[in-house]
């Protein structure tokens, strides 16, 4: 039903760099160097598996897909039937934020495993997926379940979600 699509630009960018750099050495090393050659290689893939992880980290922990029973976001299934059409009708309404707000709040959205740091102890919403915070910069939407558990979910496209969620949970907005 609704399947949100990460930005893959750079992801693209490391690759494209790390291949043109690891072909550029190759070609000056030559056949006599490739021992040196493999070596600088793979301390290069140390370093772009270092660049990689926030993309992957996203992949895993924020990718977000609903259908026709459930959303998942990350490693999370939650039913749509526990969720509060209300809540998503309410935060479909909701102005969108600037890209500051956006930085702001992700900055601030923080869900760790340590006394203090959990969302629960400072009154906010969990952050669902897996992850212990929102990435920087990357927009989240507050909803809750019927049982009043707050649910933060990042989102690239928080119009879209909202409105392919208010559609699978029945919301009106």
């Amino acid at each position: 039903m609704y399947k949100e699509k990460l930005s893959k630009t750079w992801s693209v960018i490391c690759l494209t760099v790390y291949v043109v750099g690891v072909a550029w050495m190759g070609i000056d090393a030559g056949s006599e160097d490739l021992g040196a050659w493999l070596a600088v290689s793979a301390l290069f893939l140390l370093l772009l598996v270092a660049f990689m992880g926030v993309p992957i980290s996203k992949f895993i922990y924020n990718r977000v897909e609903i259908d026709q029973h459930t959303l998942r976001v990350g490693r999370e299934r939650i039913p749509l039937a526990e969720l509060d059409p209300a809540s998503v009708a309410a935060s479909l309404q909701a102005a969108t934020s600037s890209r500051g707000q956006r930085f702001v709040t992700s900055a601030a959205a923080v869900d760790a495993p340590v006394p203090g740091l959990r969302a629960a102890d400072r009154g906010e919403p969990r952050i669902v997926g897996g992850g212990w915070g929102v990435p920087l910069g990357m927009d989240s939407v507050v909803i809750r379940t019927r049982s009043g558990e707050g649910l933060r979910i990042a989102t690239r496209d928080p119009q879209s979600f909202l409105g392919a969620l208010a559609l699978a949970t029945g919301a009106r907005h």
